[in-house]
């Protein structure tokens, strides 16, 4: 791991993990931004979601604060350690779209001043968003699985090619050597 990345992850994700654990203690100040998009979002999720899933989705608005919350801090906390960091990074921009959408939705402010501030939030989330889609598909250098899969699967065709090539010539060297040989004893005989 380069230095950058060393400090760029704990960087993005510490106020993941700081918001995260406030909105698990205390979820009662961020309920009535988040419930207009909880009334939106969780009935379309329960509708598409596997039953056993959509079972277990909380019905309250402060639940679901708090669910999110331990999303954002799992997630920040992968991302800082490396510990399953794309996973992490993937989990935060799942979980950063509703934050966003509840929180500094600028288009519903009448105040300008209120409306400029929350536009700027809003933005910031955007740049957040991003650097954790680059984190979530960031393979540190390393071939991703599918580019490996892909490439080994090239590599053994290759390999297959050139072993049936090797087996082909020397099957050929063989002949000639058996008729060699067989033109050797024949000489010999006569």
């Amino acid at each position: 791991m380069t230095v950058v990345r060393a400090l760029a992850r704990p960087l993005l994700s510490v106020i993941f993990v700081v918001q995260g654990a406030n909105s698990i203690r205390n979820p009662e100040p961020l309920v009535p931004k988040a419930q207009p998009v909880t009334d939106r979002l969780v009935p379309m999720v329960k509708k598409v979601a596997p039953p056993q899933v959509g079972e277990r989705i909380p019905d309250t608005t402060a639940n679901l604060v708090r669910l999110n919350g331990a999303a954002q801090v799992l997630g920040g906390v992968a991302l800082a350690t490396g510990k399953g960091r794309r996973l992490g990074a993937s989990l935060l921009a799942a979980s950063l779209v509703p934050t966003t959408l509840a929180g500094h939705a600028f288009w519903q402010e009448k105040d300008k001043t209120v409306r400029t501030q929350q536009r700027v939030q809003f933005m910031k989330n955007l740049g957040l968003l991003g650097g954790l889609l680059l984190a979530a598909v960031d393979t540190e250098g390393k071939p991703g699985v599918a580019w490996r899969a892909t490439h080994g699967a090239k590599a053994a065709k290759r390999e297959t090619k050139r072993g049936a090539k090797t087996a082909k010539r020397e099957a050929k060297q063989l002949a000639r050597e058996a008729k060699h040989a067989a033109r050797l004893a024949k000489a010999e005989l006569s």
